[in-house]
């Protein structure tokens, strides 16, 4: 696994941590999608559940290596989206998957060392989960660490964090970013990192998913429908269909490219009619609107009112 070089930091604190014995009982991987914390998180329980590491690194070979790689170690617990009744995947993580888990984690190592749970995404656990969730984080067994990640991590409530071993994944600088991506074979690297704002594995992810030719749609569109030549409809039906939230995102950094543009005296790429005050207001209705597209409301509704703004 090519290793990011934003890596280098938070796993040289863990393990120096581990070299004290003074590893945290409750991490909190936080930070955007994209920075590998899934990766990382990986990386770092093999290692630690390893029975002949190097440097804190797996071997690869030895029996909890193997059973890791089978997917059957017994003591690496992972918790997500569960099942409902019916079959289908539930959009949050619910209480009585919480109390399962802490009844898991009140057993023994069945290797006799650590016992590693995670909770990915924690910042989906609902009110209920997450109070449930209070008594394993205050009273943790020895041996037993509860690994949360999360991309949203305010998200969770403050007695969560509170009781969590931060563990912050950020941007890395720009010239490294992109020394990364050229590393990873994107061709366009200074594009693709700006339209992922300065994140470099959503920007090697959406150069490879064609997500640049998206980013170059989402302006034609937002400047038709401010010319008044696009059909709203027909934009809300394409941008539903394909990767809504990311057009959003583009749709955001278009707004904000207006802006800087009439700011400095120069005609925007949009040609809005919207003066800079409301180009704000639209920014930071995009960005709900965005955060509404988890929720119960119907996306074409959402997208119908926010073009209703912009024309």
């Amino acid at each position: 696994m090519n290793t990011p070089p934003w890596h280098a930091e938070p796993w040289t604190r863990l393990q120096a941590r581990r070299q004290r014995d003074a590893l945290p009982h409750a991490p909190l991987l936080a930070g955007p999608a994209g920075l590998g914390k899934r990766d990382f998180l990986q990386r770092f329980v093999r290692g630690l559940l390893c029975q002949q590491p190097v440097d804190g690194d797996a071997c690869g070979r030895c029996r909890s290596c193997l059973l890791l790689d089978a997917g059957t170690h017994p003591d690496r617990v992972t918790l997500s989206y569960g099942l409902r009744k019916d079959g289908v995947q539930r959009s949050e993580i619910v209480v009585d998957q919480i109390r399962e888990l802490s009844a898991r984690l009140a057993t023994s190592s069945q290797f006799g060392g650590w016992q590693v749970t995670s909770i990915d995404p924690a910042d989906a656990m609902n009110a209920a989960a997450a109070n449930a969730l209070l008594k394993t984080l205050e009273e943790p067994t020895r041996e037993t660490m509860l690994v949360l990640v999360a991309d949203a991590p305010w998200r969770l409530p403050q007695t969560i964090r509170s009781r969590c071993q931060r563990i912050d994944f950020a941007l890395p600088p720009r010239e490294q970013a992109l020394a990364w991506l050229q590393a990873e074979g994107v061709a366009d690297a200074v594009a693709a990192l700006d339209a992922a704002g300065g994140n470099p594995g959503l920007a090697r992810d959406w150069a490879r998913e064609g997500a640049l030719d998206r980013r170059k749609e989402v302006r034609k569109d937002l400047a038709a429908l401010a010319a008044g030549r696009g059909e709203a409809m027909e934009v809300v039906r394409r941008w539903l269909d394909n990767e809504p939230a990311q057009r959003l995102w583009f749709a955001a950094q278009a707004v904000a490219d207006e802006v800087k543009a009439r700011s400095g005296g120069q005609d925007g790429p949009l040609s809005s009619a919207l003066d800079i005050e409301s180009l704000g207001h639209w920014y930071d209705r995009v960005n709900r609107t965005r955060d509404a597209l988890r929720g119960p409301l119907r996306g074409d509704l959402l997208l119908l009112e926010l073009f209703g703004d912009w024309r």
